[in-house]
């Protein structure tokens, strides 16, 4: 039977030497904001214009701060979401406030690196100052403020999954001192929780070990291929049931973008504020629309470019492999263009796991998983192992720079140099959709982060 670990009471959590003051704060009004649902979509065919996109902001900042603003917390994503405009929305509101109001930013790196130095300043466009930026600790800057229960979970994963998901954010969003909370991010087709951004950007990209680990296993032993490109998935669900029994005494908006791109080029498709569960609805049923790419028959060959300023790691580059494999075809070949990849985990502790285990399917993932106390501690990483796994369906090959034969070929995949790929797959002006080389055909993605790839009726 599947172990996704025993979750550890708010009592018991205490002893550990978690501030008792910011846990009675999660069961007391703080000051929620009551604002109308901001909704706007582009007009043409260039995306919201920044001159719309500053309107916007000052309506949510309008409505928010109908109080003086004194100090407000911003949460954006990480520079793994460059394709996401909420590094331009941060930055206005920073620029916007930064001379009247304390203006803390804290990316949501979940699990993620801290962004760097250059990161920070191309992400931010050079607006926000590297001494501005907080960085979250997903294994020590969080307390835990409440548990979905047990019944619950079990309800909604049909019965897989019958233990309690503990519900930790950083501490931060507890501090009383914050007249306001914005949580910035874009909705597109995820591989775990079905539709990214919304309160996964507080319950995992501001979430701790152990809400991380269980929401992953979740989705992961429920069957990513039943949840990517929907709504209401069963870690929807959950976060959902959190939303409403735990984060709704915040003094929290959601800024939600929704945004396509071609040849580095972002165009925001949409922009969706307010703290109703209805501005994630609109968001999703956009990106329903620009984000999902369907086929009338499955890929032979797919050929997915990852991009080195945002793909370091299998961690986040492995979305070659989640956003395809519903496209790909019984006995079908993916080849990864990885130059910089350099690891398998983005943590420390999850890439030795990856090295152990390696990408071998979800049958033996989960064999391991039961028999390993190592991979019981850490169900996020099994939940990774089974994702970037094709059981054998299709052949994956990555072709890197900085790891070696031994190291890609060690956890399951094909290797292959990327001088040699780049030469064979990536010439000069080549464009998403399938291309004719004078040997092959094969079907190219630059950027497997922005959609998801399905085949019609499936």
């Amino acid at each position: 039977m599947l172990h996704t670990g025993d979750a550890a009471g708010l009592s018991v959590l205490l002893n550990f030497g978690i501030s008792v003051k910011f846990c009675e704060l999660a069961n007391k009004p703080i000051r929620m904001v009551s604002m109308k649902d901001i909704i706007k979509t582009a007009n043409s065919n260039n995306g919201v214009t920044n001159e719309e996109l500053q309107s916007i902001l000052d309506d949510v900042l309008n409505e928010a701060g109908k109080k003086p603003l004194k100090k407000i917390l911003l949460l954006p994503p990480d520079f793994t979401r460059m394709h996401s405009g909420a590094g331009k929305i941060t930055a206005m509101i920073y620029s916007k406030l930064k001379d009247t109001v304390q203006v803390d930013i804290m990316p949501a790196l979940g699990t993620h690196d801290p962004m760097s130095r250059e990161q920070i300043d191309a992400f931010f466009e050079g607006v926000v100052p590297f001494d501005k930026v907080i960085t979250h600790n997903w294994r020590e800057d969080v307390v835990r403020i409440g548990e979905v229960p047990a019944s619950f979970v079990s309800e909604v994963s049909e019965g897989l999954i019958n233990n309690p998901v503990p519900i930790e954010i950083n501490k931060r969003l507890l501090d009383p001192s914050y007249d306001l909370i914005l949580s910035i991010g874009q909705v597109v087709p995820h591989e775990v929780v079905g539709m990214a951004n919304y309160t996964k950007n507080l319950l995992v990209g501001c979430g701790g070990k152990d809400t991380i680990n269980h929401s992953h296993i979740l989705g992961a032993v429920f069957g990513m291929e039943r949840i990517m490109g929907k709504d209401h998935s069963p870690v929807r669900k959950v976060f959902d049931y959190a939303q409403e029994h735990f984060l709704n005494n915040l003094p929290l908006v959601y800024i939600l973008t929704v945004t396509t791109a071609s040849h580095d080029v972002v165009k925001i498709e949409g922009v969706f504020a307010g703290n109703s569960r209805k501005v994630f609805e609109a968001a999703v049923e956009l990106s329903r629309e620009k984000n999902l790419i369907w086929l009338d028959k499955p890929i032979q060959k797919a050929v997915v470019y990852l991009d080195p300023r945002e793909f370091k790691s299998t961690w986040l580059g492995n979305k070659a492999i989640y956003r395809t494999r519903m496209a790909m075809a019984d006995g079908g070949e993916l080849i990864i263009l990885a130059p910089g990849v350099k690891k398998f985990g983005e943590d420390e502790n999850i890439d030795k796991l990856i090295r152990k285990y390696g990408y071998k399917g979800r049958e033996n993932t989960l064999k391991k998983y039961n028999e390993n106390a190592d991979l019981q501690e850490n169900p996020s990483a099994a939940a990774h192992l089974i994702h970037g796994s094709s059981d054998g369906r299709f052949t994956i090959t990555y072709a890197v720079k900085h790891l070696t034969r031994e190291e890609v070929e060690g956890v399951g995949f094909n290797y292959m140099p990327y001088e040699e790929a780049e030469r064979k797959y990536k010439p000069e002006g080549i464009t998403d959709g399938y291309y004719e080389g004078s040997e092959e055909t094969y079907f190219y993605i630059s950027n497997p982060a922005l959609g998801l790839w399905s085949v019609k009726g499936k």
